[in-house]
């Protein structure tokens, strides 16, 4: 499987600072996404640093191990390189006070041939978009999804709720954090989209589906998303970070092509 990466981030209309940081190494398959949190700069300082810090440290990491790691070594990689990243903006925020209470939002994928092996924390999300369907492979760790799990509010209540940000688990808050992993399979076609609570805020999954089924390319998908985030607002700062998945086309070989096969 080819995999094709474009990212991009925008303040929005109602902040002057962008606290979301996005990343991706296309040679290794990895693509990282926070949306940070704290006073003063002190968001885009966790955010910065979870993408830097994953984007350095897991990368090598997966250079190294080449493309036959296991999935179980993946994932406990992956585990390993997070829990190192919380660790670091923890004790950066307990060693500056100006950093208290900083943390971020975190969603990372490593993919892989026909695996995609997926990590998030908190209300960062990402989307699978196949056979023009549009499916949120991951939950939102966030009071308001725990009330909707638990019955106590509607979906329609969900939309205009004021809880909406209020995350459950965060990265870089604690000495700990839970990163939660799951292994997708990627089909050939399949279009991700990661992205800040700055566009699945603004948009609904109708809107967002929209635009995905546009036959345009990459950059001008990532475009008209941030676009329609502002039109309908743009409350928040707003980052996607997209990753097309294609089969590999392979050449017959010199004497395939010899007995014309």
């Amino acid at each position: 499987m080819n995999y094709t990466f474009c990212a991009q981030t925008d303040p929005g209309l109602a902040r002057e600072n962008n606290e979301d940081s996005v990343g991706f190494e296309a040679s290794t398959g990895l693509g990282v996404l926070a949306d940070g949190m704290g006073g003063y700069n002190a968001g885009e300082i966790a955010s910065g640093m979870a993408t830097a810090f994953i984007k350095s440290e897991m990368s090598r990491w997966l250079s190294e191990a080449g493309p036959s790691a296991t999935a179980k070594v993946v994932r406990r990689a992956l585990e390993i390189c997070v829990d190192n990243a919380n660790r670091s903006i923890f004790h950066a925020a307990n060693s500056n006070t100006q950093y208290t209470g900083m943390g971020t939002t975190l969603v990372v994928g490593v993919f892989q041939d026909t695996r995609l092996m997926l990590g998030h924390i908190g209300d960062s999300r990402c989307y699978r978009w196949r056979g023009a369907e549009l499916s949120q492979i991951t939950r939102d760790h966030s009071l308001l999804q725990e009330q909707l799990d638990a019955g106590l509010i509607t979906a329609e209540q969900a939309a205009t709720s004021l809880n909406k940000n209020l995350v459950t688990r965060a990265l870089g808050v604690e000495d700990n954090v839970l990163l939660e992993v799951n292994e997708h399979r990627v089909e050939p076609g399949d279009l991700y989209l990661m992205c800040s609570d700055g566009l699945s805020d603004m948009l609904q999954d109708a809107d967002i589906a929209r635009i995905l089924f546009e036959e345009v390319e990459l950059e001008g998908l990532a475009t008209r998303l941030i676009e329609a985030a502002n039109a309908s607002g743009g409350r928040d700062n707003i980052s996607v970070l997209l990753v097309k998945a294609q089969a590999v086309v392979r050449k017959p070989g010199l004497i395939a092509r010899f007995l014309g096969k």
